[in-house]
């Protein structure tokens, strides 16, 4: 069944043969099963076929059927793409076991540190405010829902733990406050579509492979403890991020409503680092410490991954160049 609504993205251009192929699985043809071997594992053709073969288990497309969910030729594409992307991650991050020392090193903030909210606070402008905010969008209007699908996966502390986090993420049972809420409210505030999707099409591969591998974890079971070490690097750098960001947002100019989403960030997720650490890693290393691994595995190659947006927006902004893919969306610098 088609059940297309108005908070339904529609479905991006394709960026090369294997974004092609998703696509036409999704309209419902049966496409020809392109070649994954070769093709680029954090390039922009294969990481658009990856979030959209991962979409319908969200919001899903205008005009796909709900069916296509659990297509077995949308399946077959993906369990590739997925194939090269792990095995690419996993080439590039070290293996290690030291869960307690990952997260140590989380928490150090380097006095020399240049990140894209260093950046933002210091000396950013308005135009590379508003292009990180559309680029972080991929995620934040789907927040928390990639780390939910651990919540079935995890049996009692931590279970309970990650739904405390969760509650919090989903505004505590006020729709006003979900963070999706929040940060839709803030887009609109700097001039931006808070539609969900909205910039699919302009955000590069390196955006779309943070989100991916959220997702990728969140609906493999065998790599809940991956999504676990992710969702830990998020919670126990964002307070001092967003901290940065609200300066930033302040010196730039913007009103209370479009700062408040970050600065709700600087306090809930201060208390969240406390219950993702103690609450959830905990008690599932105490009782499952084979996972340690994965979780390190989640945490570095989450960190990877940030760091390749990082560069690429760093890299764009300093040549006074809008950072996104199609530039007919870009700010005017």
């Amino acid at each position: 069944m088609t059940a297309t609504t108005a908070k339904q993205p529609a479905l991006p251009a394709a960026r090369g043969p294997l974004s092609a192929a998703v696509l036409s699985a999704l309209r419902g043809e049966r496409p020809e099963v392109p070649a994954v071997d070769g093709a680029l594992p954090y390039g922009e053709d294969l990481q658009l076929a990856l979030y959209c073969s991962y979409e319908p288990h969200y919001r899903g497309f205008q005009g796909v059927d709900d069916d296509r969910e659990w297509d077995p030729a949308l399946l077959t594409i993906r369990a590739g793409l997925e194939r090269l992307f792990l095995d690419a991650l996993r080439e590039d991050v070290p293996p290690g076991t030291d869960v307690d020392g990952e997260l140590g090193q989380l928490l150090v903030e380097h006095v020399d540190a240049f990140g894209v909210s260093h950046h933002l606070r210091r000396d950013g402008q308005l135009w590379q405010l508003r292009e990180y905010v559309a680029h972080r969008s991929l995620y934040h209007l789907k927040e928390a829902d990639p780390q939910t699908f651990a919540i079935p996966r995890l049996d009692g502390p931590p279970k309970a733990a990650l739904v405390t986090v969760q509650h919090d993420e989903y505004g505590a049972g006020d729709p006003e406050r979900a963070h999706t809420k929040l940060f839709a409210d803030m887009m609109r505030n700097l001039g931006l579509s808070g539609a969900y999707g909205a910039y699919l099409d302009s955000a590069p591969a390196e955006m779309l492979a943070e989100v991916n591998f959220m997702s990728l974890c969140g609906l493999r079971r065998g790599l809940r403890a991956a999504l676990i070490g992710q969702f830990a690097t998020v919670e126990l750098t964002s307070s001092p991020g967003s901290d940065r960001l609200v300066k930033a947002m302040q010196r730039l100019g913007c009103g209370p409503d479009a700062i408040r989403f970050y600065a709700e960030h600087v306090e809930a997720d201060a208390v969240h680092e406390q219950l993702v650490r103690r609450g959830v890693i905990a008690p599932l290393l105490c009782a499952e410490p084979e996972l340690a691994s994965d979780v390190v595995f989640g945490i570095r190659s989450s960190t990877l991954l940030g760091a390749r947006l990082e560069e690429r927006l760093l890299h764009h902004w300093n040549l006074g160049e809008s950072s996104f893919r199609n530039r007919a969306e870009a700010s005017t610098p």
